[in-house]
């Protein structure tokens, strides 16, 4: 006989929302460090300017790789209800087909 394999509350992927969520914090943040940057260009001289200019030009792309990776910790197989396998129903008897 196949052990019954349980599905646990804390094995299943987090909802759709909370995912979208914590992406748009991360993009949130990427691009609330390159509006800094962008704004420290007009009053920075030297390599810190290039710093914040390279920081301001590279950052979108940095924010919208991190936006759009979903993270696949805490992501378990998820059983389907009625176990893994279907249950045939037996032939009758006599039935040799």
């Amino acid at each position: 006989m196949k052990k019954q394999l349980q599905q646990s509350i804390t094995s299943l992927p987090p909802s759709p929302d909370d995912e979208r969520h914590s992406r748009v914090v991360k993009y949130t943040i990427a691009m609330s460090v390159r509006l800094l940057c962008v704004i420290l260009c007009f009053f920075l001289h030297g390599w810190f300017l290039l710093a914040a200019v390279i920081g301001a030009l590279v950052l979108p792309y940095i924010a919208v790789v991190a936006a759009n990776t979903v993270s696949s910790k805490g992501i378990g197989n998820v059983v389907r209800p009625g176990a893994v396998v279907r249950v045939q129903p037996p032939a009758p008897p006599g039935d040799n087909t």
